[in-house]
């Protein structure tokens, strides 16, 4: 999911908020201060209402961001690489650029937010005896909200269904006991796809009773489970059919390259040009990889400067790179071609023999269901 509001970066992870996530936080703002904090305490004036509101808002979404990171630092300490946190109006995504190698990294990384809602409970739970002690009800109804919230946050994600928390934990324990990986994913997508049926019909029912905010919210949830849990089991499938495939099996090869110390005019005219891509390894005079040249990068320098450019001045630095190995799991690196145009490059011995795009792996699976074995792609048009 693409991030509208960038906020920081936290251990090198990208930190950011979708635009729905300012529809929610208002909506939730205006119902805290129009509706439940005057029908608990009623007697403030409006504005002390809408600042509690506010904080109480702002801290719940600092919880939320506190929940993904905990997923994200977990996932770090197992070496999983992670892409990106970003906050939306149904809660938080953490981007992992693979899969846990071990049902142990996927137990704990999916325990993480949890316990961190837990303790962030615990904390606003304590916090309500200080807050008492202002002189107003209504920082400790703040802080007593907020521990609620983050319990039910907690007990939410821990409902046995992919791709909530407790689905991520369920698949473990599975594959811990069956030792087979792909048969628990399939197991916690499908117990994701149940959950959601549940939550729709409670939803429904609550609805015919007259709750309708609550009933289409459920409903909501439900949906969005559903349609979550067809995806994990869409992704299950395609593990199947990648499973001990490595790289080089679906890699483009050769790479196209351009050489760091080319012009951008001289890299257009005879490379660009001639076989468009959208993105290039880029060599060092050794041949060795010296780091990513997108289109995007090229189209930015004015034409002006681009006598004048060279390469290594634009391309993405080989040390921000993750460059893979030939003999690398392929299962295990999908994660990082999130972003349909990225390219990754594909390195032995410190030189790039092939790239690799969603558009090879696409292009594997879809052989693959044929019940052939896909050959290597040589100078094809793989989407790039």
């Amino acid at each position: 999911m693409r991030q509208s509001i960038r906020l920081g970066t936290v251990r090198g992870i990208p930190v950011g908020l979708h635009w729905s996530v300012l529809v929610i936080v208002f909506l939730l703002t205006y119902s805290l201060a129009a509706v439940q904090l005057p029908a608990a305490v009623a007697g403030y004036p409006t504005v002390a209402y809408w600042l509690t509101a506010g904080w109480m808002a702002v801290l719940f979404l600092t919880a939320l961001v506190g929940h993904e990171l905990a997923h994200a630092l977990v996932a770090q300490h197992y070496r999983i690489r992670v892409q990106s946190i970003t906050l939306w109006a149904l809660g938080g995504v953490s981007t992992l650029d693979e899969q846990a190698r071990h049902p142990r990294a996927e137990l704990f990384t999916a325990l993480a937010g949890p316990i961190t809602s837990l303790a962030a409970a615990g904390v606003f739970a304590a916090a309500t005896v200080p807050a008492g002690l202002l002189g107003s009800d209504l920082p400790r109804l703040g802080c007593a909200w907020l521990a609620t919230a983050n319990v039910v946050l907690a007990v939410f994600n821990l409902l046995p269904g992919a791709p909530l928390d407790g689905g991520r934990i369920l698949t473990a324990i599975i594959w811990w006991i069956r030792g087979d990986r792909r048969a628990a994913r399939r197991a916690g997508a499908q117990a994701g796809g149940m959950l959601g049926l549940v939550l729709a019909g409670l939803g429904a029912i609550l609805i015919f009773g007259y709750t309708t905010a609550g009933g289409l919210w459920l409903i909501l949830l439900g949906w969005y489970l559903s349609y979550s849990a067809r995806a994990e089991l869409a992704t299950a499938e395609v593990s199947e059919q990648l499973h001990g495939v490595p790289v080089r099996a679906a890699m483009s090869r050769p790479a196209v390259c351009g050489y760091a110390g080319h012009t951008v005019a001289e890299f257009v005219a005879h490379t660009a040009r001639l076989c468009p891509h959208r993105a290039y390894p880029i060599v060092d005079l050794d041949g060795r990889l010296a780091g990513v040249l997108t289109v995007g990068a090229l189209a930015a320098v004015p034409p002006e400067r681009r006598i004048i450019t060279r390469l290594a001045e634009v391309m993405v630095p080989r040390a921000r790179l993750r460059a893979l190995h030939p003999d690398e799991p392929l299962l295990n690196v999908i994660g990082a071609l999130n972003n349909p145009a990225r390219l990754l490059v594909v390195v032995e011995q410190d030189r790039p023999c092939g790239v690799l795009t969603t558009g090879d792996v696409a292009r594997f699976v879809g052989v693959a269901q044929l019940g052939v074995a896909p050959a290597s792609r040589v100078d094809v048009d793989a989407v790039r």
